[in-house]
């Protein structure tokens, strides 16, 4: 498959952009800074240096002419509260709209447990706006005709990966999670029909990834 990766210098693009590229698909990693460049392309990706930020939905849907597959890993990195609303559910959403437009019909989106209504924190906690604006981007992603699949890991570590789950995790609830673990989550999901439409909450666990998409 030709895959676009949004956020494609953060730490999970980054562990998933070489393991895509092993399993045989092409890869087009999406960055802001150019000076990331290098850093994408030791990967075996393509780099593409844009804003999702400031890209409309046209210019987002050139970017993903002839491609078969997004994952959405771009993010604000928390903190700015409107920076926020504009990358992770703005930019987020525009995506989706360009992904059906230009034909690259499959989306996984990396997004976390906490992205449930029924999860929320105080609305005066700093960390509302991320959940707030990752609940807006899922619910939209699940409106669409997209072959959609939302990845619901918990708190990131940089610990290994070992290619099994705790498929019985929640929001702070057995949760914590690999990002190597994540980006072997995304690989395993991406041509799997199993998984389609799909929203998947997982933490570290005991249960090999493809036991578990035996059981959805």
């Amino acid at each position: 498959m030709r895959v676009t990766i949004f956020g494609g210098h953060g730490k999970i693009a980054l562990i998933l952009a070489p393991m895509l590229v092993e399993a045989g698909h092409e890869v087009t990693s999406v960055i802001r800074n150019p000076d990331h460049v290098v850093d994408v392309e030791a990967t075996g990706a393509s780099a593409v240096v844009a804003s999702v930020e400031d890209a409309d939905e046209e210019a987002l849907g050139d970017l993903l002419s002839g491609q078969d597959a997004v994952v959405w890993s771009a993010g604000a990195g928390g903190g700015d509260p409107d920076r926020t609303y504009a990358v992770d559910r703005d930019a987020a959403i525009r995506s989706m709209e360009a992904a059906a437009s230009a034909g690259a019909a499959r989306y996984v989106m990396v997004s976390f447990s906490g992205a449930d209504p029924d999860s929320l924190v105080p609305e005066d906690n700093p960390f509302r706006h991320y959940q707030d604006a990752k609940i807006a981007a899922d619910d939209h992603l699940r409106e669409t005709e997209l072959q959609w699949t939302i990845l619901g890991p918990g708190t990131l570590t940089l610990e290994p990966g070992h290619g099994s789950v705790n498929p019985g995790a929640g929001f702070n609830d057995g949760d914590t999670t690999s990002r190597e673990l994540v980006a072997q989550v995304a690989v395993a999901v991406l041509d799997d029909p199993r998984a389609l439409r799909q929203t998947l909450v997982f933490g570290d666990g005991d249960v090999p990834i493809d036991a578990w998409l035996d059981t959805l």
